[in-house]
């Protein structure tokens, strides 16, 4: 993403430009609402990405909904002198790899935090965790997620399919 930035820059594409285009990328009309009724209701919503600090916060800012994130995880980023989104990997992997033998991108596998968050939430008592993803990265969660946890792969994206692979190596339940 790093050397994308670089090429972007290179050609003219100011930050100003990035952070315009995120913010008309379309969302479906009940994620806010929905975001804001759990937020409302208590609930703790973490984002865990392997996108970048810039490009989520860029979003959540636009829609009015940053507040309801407690925690990002995700990959680090800056802007240097020239005004160029430097991005960097989250695990630096040419030193050490994650660990994970599973379709995960090598900068970061978000069992790293799930494994946290359950940690966390097995000190507070009864709590769950509801795991929305759609990319191939997130089934490693989904691997790790509890019988008392929920996991909401979105349909017709790779998560989707390594679950239908073989759901019963979810123990949390999977709605569509």
């Amino acid at each position: 993403m790093d050397t994308m930035m670089h090429e972007m820059h290179a050609k003219g594409v100011k930050i100003d430009d990035i952070a315009n285009f995120l913010k008309r990328i379309p969302i479906h009309p009940r994620i806010v609402p929905a975001i804001k009724a759990a937020h409302t209701r208590g609930c703790d919503m973490k984002v865990v990405s392997d996108a970048n600090m810039f490009f989520i916060e860029t979003v959540l800012n636009q829609l009015g909904i940053r507040n309801c994130f407690s925690e990002i995880a995700t990959n680090r980023n800056y802007v240097d002198d020239e005004g160029r989104l430097r991005i960097f990997p989250h695990h630096d992997f040419v030193k050490s790899h994650h660990g994970c033998c599973n379709p995960c991108p090598l900068n970061m596998c978000k069992i790293i935090f799930i494994e946290v968050i359950k940690r966390i939430l097995s000190e507070e008592g009864n709590k769950k965790i509801v795991y929305l993803g759609d990319g191939a990265g997130d089934y490693c969660s989904s691997l790790k997620l509890r019988e008392c946890d929920h996991v909401l792969p979105r349909k017709n994206f790779p998560v989707w399919d390594l679950i239908c692979d073989n759901p019963s190596l979810i123990k949390a339940k999977i709605h569509e």
